[in-house]
């Protein structure tokens, strides 16, 4: 029972393998046929095109696997939540995601108005770092 759909399972891996192999080599000559000056063109081999069907499909498991597990964290985020709203009746989780939003929002603001002291210094009007 467990290899009843073995050859389904099968011929659908070797259409996935072909779609892939095919639009790998659709890129690719779409690529060689670009201008040197143009900026979309990039110097890919022509052994990427013939790898594309062994990658694709762990690829395309790991990105569904990852979705999976995404959907499931999020799931047991909202769970807690709001067992948390619920049971304990204090605004704690708001209070702690408030002050974490601060902090992290003063350190990027302290990082970006270092760079722009140190690289923009004519146009911040800074005379010097501070």
């Amino acid at each position: 029972m467990l290899f009843y759909h073995l050859d389904w399972l099968c011929n659908g891996i070797l259409g996935l393998m072909l779609f892939a192999w095919v639009c790998a080599a659709y890129a690719y000559f779409v690529n060689s046929r670009r201008l040197a000056s143009d900026p979309q063109k990039r110097d890919f081999y022509l052994a990427a095109v013939f790898l594309a069907p062994v990658t694709f499909i762990p690829l395309l498991l790991g990105i569904i696997l990852l979705f999976i597990v995404r959907a499931l964290f999020y799931c047991i985020f909202l769970i807690v939540s709001i067992f948390a709203l619920i049971v304990i009746r204090n605004a704690f989780l708001l209070n702690w995601l408030r002050k974490t939003a601060i902090y992290v929002g003063d350190k990027l603001l302290e990082a970006n108005t270092l760079l722009i002291r140190i690289f923009l210094r004519p146009w911040a009007g800074d005379p010097g770092i501070t």
